[in-house]
């Protein structure tokens, strides 16, 4: 590589942390220069709302590299600032601090923006939102013995704070408007195992329960749902989903489409722009349709993959799927990101939650969602890369061997 090209990155998340790596990996020895508007390194954030919430980790174990790192492979950090345009013409990113960045190669990394409730009262103060460092902290000092904490939002990132907060023996409600728990990527079935878990463990569970707004003097005191009773809180967490973050490329042109459309090698319509992370909408050849993924997994390998492309070596990004949740005692993983199913097989006993889920379309496993049983995700997920038919029965059989019935495939 030639030692006067530039790389700029801008977004200093996990995926621009694991870009770096991967560009000095493959022999890049030109700048490299990060742009991040937090004060801290790039960092992964599933701890945010588990081991870092309840105080057991601390920021920095979240990191993907310490500091040092940086200094040591001529890494330039520019956190604090952010982008604010992109120019093609010139190839140039300029910067909140009136400073522009040159570059050869960009790759963006911007990832997701909260998405925001606008109801009366919503800007009174004890009323939070989960996505980076300082707000995890900033939960994690106002989850005091005893307080009443209203969750709003049953998807993962909910009950995960909500499991934090009851181990910090907080009074824990959760509001949700759909009828079921994680409704928006689990079967009906889950979604009950999942309320069974959190009742168990002293959580007010409230589906199909719409937040209206928030009272208060100054400082959240309820939430006000519809027709339904108030819920009184000192604290509100709200987690109600992500929206990427692709102002800037749609600004300049670049299509975008629930995201920044990239090919398979994280390259967007223009040559010398990559994207990667969740700020993407890509090709998935396993899947068979584009999609958009918020996931550790999708947030370090698609930027590898991309960081490769930059540096000339082009490989094909197209994985299953995968993410994970950590809830009290429970680990659920999920492969797969099926649109639709025929059937739920349950292998295991559900009772003492230790089972897997499998969704199949037509006889074909298209996803699986496994408690406490992470043996089973592997061989899941290579039924979901095949695209085989596999027998109903034999599948929730815990007698029959899973490896023997994905060997089976080979006839």
């Amino acid at each position: 590589m030639a030692t006067d090209e530039k790389f700029v990155i801008i977004g200093a998340g996990q995926a621009a942390g694991r870009a770096a790596e991967a560009m000095r990996t493959q022999g890049f020895d030109g700048c490299v220069t990060i742009v991040g508007d937090e004060a801290y390194p790039p960092y992964e954030r599933p701890a945010l709302s588990k081991q870092v919430l309840i105080g057991e980790d601390e920021p920095d174990s979240t990191y993907v590299h310490q500091p040092a790192y940086y200094n040591e492979h001529q890494i330039k950090l520019k956190l604090g600032v952010s982008a604010k345009a992109i120019d093609r013409a010139t190839k140039s990113v300029s910067l909140s601090d009136g400073t522009t960045l040159d570059y050869t190669k960009l790759l963006i990394t911007t990832g997701s923006q909260l998405r925001r409730l606008s109801l009366p009262g919503s800007d009174l103060a004890g009323i939070y939102y989960l996505r980076g460092i300082d707000d995890s902290l900033a939960i994690r000092a106002a989850l005091s013995t005893d307080a009443k904490v209203a969750v709003v939002g049953g998807g993962y990132i909910g009950l995960e704070v909500a499991a934090a907060a009851r181990k910090r023996n907080c009074q824990v409600t959760v509001i949700e408007m759909m009828d079921q728990l994680i409704g928006r990527a689990a079967a009906p079935e889950i979604g009950t195992i999942f309320e069974a878990i959190h009742r168990g463990h002293g959580v007010d569970i409230r589906t199909s329960t719409t937040v209206t707004g928030f009272e208060g003097d100054g400082h959240v005191s309820r939430v006000l749902c519809g027709d339904s009773e108030p819920v009184d809180a000192d604290i509100v967490i709200i987690g109600i989903g992500i929206l990427p973050n692709d102002d800037l490329a749609s600004a300049v042109g670049l299509a975008t489409d629930n995201g920044i459309v990239v090919d398979e090698h994280g390259r967007t319509e223009d040559p010398d722009i990559y994207a990667a992370g969740d700020v993407t909408n890509h090709p998935n050849a396993i899947l068979g349709r584009r999609i958009r993924l918020e996931s550790w997994q999708n947030a370090q390998n698609q930027a590898i993959t991309a960081a490769k492309a930059m540096c000339g070596v082009e490989e094909t990004y197209a994985q299953v799927p995968w993410f994970w949740s950590d809830q009290y005692d429970v680990n659920l993983q999920i492969v797969g990101m099926p649109e639709a199913w025929s059937e739920v097989v349950i292998r295991g006993d559900t009772g003492a939650l230790t089972f897997t889920a499998f969704y199949l379309q037509d006889g074909c496993v298209v996803g699986a969602n496994a408690i406490n049983s992470p043996r089973d995700i592997p061989i899941a997920r290579q039924m979901i890369q095949r695209g085989a038919k596999i027998d109903a029965a034999a599948l929730a059989d815990p007698e029959t061997s899973l490896r023997k019935l994905l060997k089976s495939l080979d006839g």
